[in-house]
C-alpha cells in the first residue's frame, strides 16, 4: 500500500511539473520527485539506489538546474508549434514501454528468473569470491566491473563535452569581495562549521562502501556538494582559489585512468582485465584492494565532473 501511495504522489508531481510554466517551480518539483523516488527505493530495500537518487537527483542535480535556470529565464516561453506531435510521440513511446512490461514478473515475485539464477549466484558465491559484506558493492565494482567502468567513462565524456561547450577558465584575477552584512556573516560561520563534517562524511561514504550503502558515485557527489556550498556562500573567486578549475579535468581523467589502470594491473599479474584477485597473495585482500581503488577512481571522476559543470554554469552566468 505504501508503494501505491508513493507512486500516486510521483504521478501527481509529474503532472504538476508538466502543467506549470514557472521553471523555478518545475525544478523544485523535480527535486521533490527525486526525493520521493528515493523514499520509494528505501521501501523496496534498495538502499544503495536510494542513496544515489537522494544525493544526485534531489541534491546536486537541483543545484545545477537552478544554476542553468539563471542563464535563461524563470518563465517558459509559449511554444510556436503544436503540441500534438510531441503528445503522439510520448503516447506511442509510453504504450510501447507498458507493452514491454506485460511479460515481466511482478516486483518481489519469488518465481522470477532473477530469484533463481542471478541473485542466488551473487548471494551464495559473493562472500566466497569477493568477501565484501556489501553485496551491492561486490556486484557493481567486481562482477559488473566492465559496466561500472563504462558508466565512469560516460560521466567523464559528458563532463568534458559540457566544458568544451561552456568553457572553463581560472578566475584568479577576479578580486575576492567580502560582505559585511550580518546575515552573510552568520551563514559563513554556519558553513565553516558544517563543511568539514560534509567532507568527512563524503570520505566515510567513499571508504565504507564495502560494508554498507555508499561508494564512489555517492561520495563524489557529496564532496562536490561541499565545494558548491562553499562557492555559493563565499563567492566564485575564493572557491576557485581553493579548488582551481584547471585541476578538475585532470582529476576526472586521473579517476578514469586509475579505474582502467587497476584492470591493466590485473592483466600484468596474470589474471583477466579487472580481475582483482591477482593484486595480492590473498585473493580476498586483492579483491578488497581492487574495489577500493576503482571506487576511488569513480569518486574522483564524479567529484571533478560535477564541480566542473557547476563552475562552467556560474562562469556563463557572469559573462552573460
Amino acid at each position: 500500500m505504501i508503494d501505491v501511495v508513493l507512486l500516486g504522489i510521483l504521478v501527481l508531481i509529474a503532472v504538476a511539473a508538466i502543467r506549470l510554466r514557472d521553471l523555478f517551480a518545475v525544478v523544485m518539483l523535480f527535486g521533490i520527485y527525486s526525493l520521493m523516488t528515493a523514499v520509494l527505493f528505501m521501501d523496496l530495500d534498495a538502499v544503495d539506489v536510494a542513496f544515489t537518487e537522494a544525493a544526485v537527483g534531489a541534491g546536486v542535480t537541483t543545484v545545477l538546474m537552478l544554476s542553468a535556470l539563471r542563464l535563461t529565464g524563470r518563465m517558459e516561453r509559449p511554444s510556436a508549434h503544436s503540441a500534438l506531435l510531441p503528445l503522439v510521440v510520448v503516447g506511442v513511446t509510453g504504450a510501447a514501454l507498458v507493452y514491454g512490461t506485460l511479460d515481466a514478473p511482478l516486483v518481489g515475485d519469488p518465481t522470477a528468473p532473477a530469484q533463481h539464477h542471478i541473485a542466488p549466484r551473487y548471494l551464495a558465491q559473493g562472500p566466497i569470491e569477493v568477501a565484501l559484506p556489501n553485496v551491492v558493492t561486490a556486484v557493481l565494482a567486481s562482477y559488473r566491473g566492465y559496466d561500472t567502468l563504462g558508466e565512469t567513462v560516460v560521466i567523464f565524456t559528458a563532463g568534458i563535452a559540457v566544458i568544451l561547450l561552456l568553457g572553463l577558465h581560472d578566475d584568479a584575477r577576479q578580486p575576492a569581495t567580502d560582505s559585511p552584512e550580518l546575515g552573510r556573516l552568520v551563514l559563513r560561520v554556519v558553513v565553516k562549521t558544517l563543511l568539514p563534517l560534509i567532507l568527512l562524511y563524503a570520505l566515510y561514504v567513499q571508504f565504507h562502501g564495502d560494508f554498507g550503502a555508499g561508494g564512489g558515485f555517492q561520495a563524489g557527489v557529496i564532496f562536490a556538494t561541499g565545494f558548491i556550498l562553499y562557492d555559493l556562500v563565499f563567492g566564485d573567486a575564493i572557491a576557485r582559489r581553493v579548488m582551481p578549475p584547471r585541476w578538475l579535468p585532470r582529476l576526472a581523467a586521473l579517476g578514469v585512468l586509475l579505474y582502467a589502470g587497476v584492470g591493466v594491473l590485473g592483466m600484468l599479474g596474470g589474471g583477466a582485465f579487472l580481475d582483482y584477485s591477482v593484486l595480492s597473495a590473498d585473493p580476498h585482500h586483492g579483491q578488497h584492494l581492487g574495489v577500493m581503488l576503482v571506487e576511488l577512481g569513480v569518486g574522483l571522476t564524479v567529484f571533478s565532473i560535477v564541480l566542473a559543470i557547476f563552475y562552467a554554469l556560474t562562469e556563463c552566468r557572469r559573462t552573460a
